[in-house]
């Protein structure tokens, strides 16, 4: 699973691979020009001697620091060895295309491929009754403020009684924090992922079964 489910999360895991492809393009072709520039500015040119560095003809919009240092790279490429030239005008172009790439993908695909593993993971995981609490932990192991938004969607929960509903294996808590990691994730819920609906006078799994997303009351101890 390369996408998440969920559109919105969908959408936004598009845009974030489509800038990095761009972002990727646009410095490769960067370093294609920067190789051949260079491989233009260090031809040797032996007949036509680089003027000094108050004359006119100076390359424009630098300074003459930077100009001189241009010439004397210039100069240093028609009397140096081809190979090491070449050499050293290929490790520029690689420099270029690495830097500016590596950093955005040093931080964006650890993310991405992070997500591709939990995705998965939890898809399996839904499955199945253990699974289910196993995804139920992971949700609350999330910070405390994503799990009270949990509880709030719970009549009359709170973040400790959510924890305590999974320690007594609760299914109505169980599967409410299942569902909360799966949309965390941008995956659907899986149709058997069911909450048993307590009605006046009956137990857990006496009743109705309703979908999680409309979760009947929380049964009290």
């Amino acid at each position: 699973m390369w996408y998440a489910q969920n559109p919105g999360r969908r959408t936004r895991q598009l845009l974030g691979d489509g800038a990095v492809l761009l972002w990727t393009v646009l410095w490769t072709a960067a370093a294609v020009v920067a190789y051949r520039l260079a491989c233009l500015l260090t031809r040797p040119t032996p007949d036509a001697p680089a003027p000094p560095i108050g004359d006119p003809s100076r390359l424009p919009l630098v300074g003459d620091r930077v100009d001189s240092a241009l010439r004397a790279a210039a100069d240093f490429a028609g009397t140096g060895d081809p190979v090491t030239v070449r050499a050293a005008v290929i490790v520029g172009a690689v420099v270029v295309f690495l830097v500016p790439v590596g950093l955005v993908l040093n931080s964006w695909l650890p993310r991405r491929l992070r997500w591709i593993r939990q995705a998965a993971a939890a898809e399996e995981l839904a499955a199945s009754d253990d699974g289910r609490e196993l995804l139920a932990l992971r949700a609350l192991l999330r910070p405390l403020d994503e799990v009270a938004r949990t509880a709030n969607e719970l009549p009359d929960a709170t973040a400790g009684s959510l924890a305590e509903g999974w320690r007594g294996g609760d299914p109505v808590i169980i599967d409410a924090l299942a569902e909360a990691e799966l949309v965390r994730l941008g995956l659907h819920i899986p149709e058997r992922l069911y909450i048993p609906v307590q009605e006046s006078g009956q137990g857990h799994g006496t009743g109705p079964m309703e979908p999680c997303g409309s979760m009947g009351p929380v049964p009290t101890a």
